[in-house]
């Protein structure tokens, strides 16, 4: 499973961007679809989730500003976030818990990070 990341960039403080994240490979079933993402200096943290079948989870920090969606039946989700602050400059990580046609299990699978710079 490969998890490839667009739409990052720098905004200036209450702007908004757009984050896109493709799944490609032999897949079987994807049961979670998310991101996170780690600023300097700190841990990685949840952003959001989609669990299929369930209900989205936002981190309190982003509640009200971030909305997580899913491109209908395909393996790509966004992130559209609003009303952005200085503090959610961080690298950005596209997530998925999934079962590869060749696998018997399922795994977590990242993608590589894209940069996300709020100015204030």
């Amino acid at each position: 499973v490969q998890l490839v990341e667009s739409g990052g960039g720098l905004v200036q403080a209450g702007g908004s961007l757009r984050l896109s994240c493709a799944a490609s490979g032999s897949i079987f079933f994807i049961n979670v679809m998310g991101w996170y993402r780690q600023a300097p200096g700190n841990q990685r943290e949840l952003v959001a989730v989609i669990p299929i079948g369930g209900s989205t989870n936002y981190a309190d920090s982003v509640k009200g500003r971030f909305t997580i969606s899913r491109d209908g039946a395909e393996n790509t989700w966004n992130l559209q976030m609003s009303s952005l602050k200085p503090e959610d400059t961080a690298v950005y990580y596209c997530y998925c818990f999934a079962k590869p046609v060749s696998y018997m299990a399922y795994d977590n699978y990242w993608g590589q990070g894209t940069q996300v710079t709020v100015s204030s």
